[in-house]
């Protein structure tokens, strides 16, 4: 009862009468609904990262049938090519989710329009995957330029000074390497599986580093 009539003068200095206080009961089927509401918000987070992966999975499974010119790439189709890209950059930097992003999906544009693929692929994965990602597939085609030494001195600054310089080159390289006949590689469902396993791993990390820095969190008076 003390806790009712505390809570009560916390919103309010004007007399209440105690019948119009909350009863045990009330409390609990609130608390009830609340957690039923939470559990529910998180079944739809949940349902739509299901939905994010299902996603990309779609844009990739077709690229099987998307041929390319045999010349600049001998290893095949757009999936394979993908997928071979996706397993080298897993090998540089197993963690970093945006560069696997970007290394899986860069090429889903040419399921769509051949002609501007770098640009129809950013359309369809715009607000699915992160800015970071989306700035290392839309540059990827440029850095190849740079690497070869046909881009002008304006661009290969501004790829050179930008902080995922690094990140660009690994997706640079292993686009290059990525076309290589007979190569082995995963199916397209086990690296949106890795993907997603990965997502679920670094949110629970970035939680638990939260957590530890909550519970270091001194105050001066704790020092007194």
């Amino acid at each position: 009862m003390e806790a009712r009539w505390r809570a009560a003068r916390s919103i309010t200095r004007s007399y209440l009468p105690p019948e119009a206080l909350p009863t045990d009961f009330e409390i609990r089927r609130s608390l009830d609904q609340i957690i039923g509401a939470d559990s529910a918000a998180k079944a739809d987070d949940s349902t739509r990262d299901d939905q994010k992966f299902q996603y990309f999975l779609s844009l990739l499974l077709p690229l099987d049938r998307v041929r390319q010119d045999r010349q600049s790439h001998p290893e095949g189709d757009v999936l394979y090519h993908s997928l071979q890209v996706f397993e080298l950059a897993r090998e540089h930097r197993p963690w970093d989710e945006d560069l696997l992003q970007a290394a899986l999906l860069h090429d889903v544009g040419k399921g769509i329009d051949p002609m501007d693929h770098v640009n129809a692929g950013l359309a369809v994965l715009r607000g699915r995957i992160t800015e970071r990602a989306l700035w290392l597939i839309e540059n990827h085609g440029l850095a190849q330029r740079v690497l070869d030494g046909t881009a002008g001195a304006r661009a290969r600054r501004r790829l050179t000074n930008s902080e995922d310089a690094d990140a660009l080159d690994i997706l640079t390289i292993c686009d290059r390497e990525g076309r290589l006949p007979g190569r082995r590689v995963c199916t397209a469902e086990e690296a949106v599986e890795y993907l997603r396993q990965l997502e679920l791993d670094n949110e629970s990390s970035a939680d638990e580093a939260d957590s530890s820095v909550e519970d270091t969190d001194f105050t001066e008076e704790s020092w007194e």
